[in-house]
């Protein structure tokens, strides 16, 4: 793939970019996959899997949309695993995507910045699940996140970066990251992979 040889230019990321990962792919039904990524915070994968499974059975197996999330009852939402913030984390999803007029149409239409800007609005999304958003459900090629942890730790060992002081962890990754734009979420997926393989 075409953003490999870009991101060979960078010599020290160059020895863990052993294969192109799969292309990105723009997924459907975003304010769900939003909900899906707030019911996966602080949880193993497993876990997450086995409560968006329970989540869709809710539903008779089938994604709902947000007005059926909205009208269901948190003490139902909260029998499947969740727990009391999550729950209202999700109604204020369902409610924030009906009021406005929130499609997977509308925000393929929108630039990163402003769906950041638009969705961290919203009581219980950070700035760091919207960018999974953009990564993994809108295929956006160019997400860096610079405050999650894996990619820190990444980081911090490939460029042997120093961590005792947050802030300037960040601005130097943010300046190290800057160059392999416009494929910065390619970088990063590299980045988690070699992470758990070590």
């Amino acid at each position: 793939m075409e953003y490999m040889a870009h991101l060979e230019k960078d010599r020290k990321l160059s020895k863990i970019l052993f294969e192109s990962l799969p292309e990105l792919t723009l997924h459907k039904n975003i304010p769900i996959r939003l909900m899906a990524s707030i019911m996966s915070q602080q949880l193993s994968t497993h876990v997450a899997r086995v409560i968006f499974r329970r989540f869709l059975e809710l539903y008779n197996g089938k994604e709902p949309t947000v007005k059926k999330v909205l009208a269901t009852d948190p003490t139902v939402l909260r029998a499947i695993g969740l727990s009391n913030n999550k729950v209202s984390y999700i109604l204020n999803v369902a409610r924030f995507c009906i009021e406005h007029n929130i499609t997977d149409t509308k925000l393929q239409k929108m630039d990163n910045i402003s769906i950041i800007e638009m969705l961290t609005e919203i009581k219980g999304v950070g700035k760091w699940t919207v960018e999974m958003l953009l990564m993994f459900s809108l295929g956006r090629e160019d997400i860096f996140a610079v405050d999650d942890l894996g990619i820190q730790q990444a980081m911090i060992k490939l460029y042997k970066l120093d961590n005792t002081d947050k802030k300037a962890l960040k601005e130097k990754m943010l300046q190290l990251s800057a160059k392999w734009s416009p494929y910065r979420t390619y970088a990063c997926l590299h980045l988690w992979q070699w992470k758990d393989e070590k």
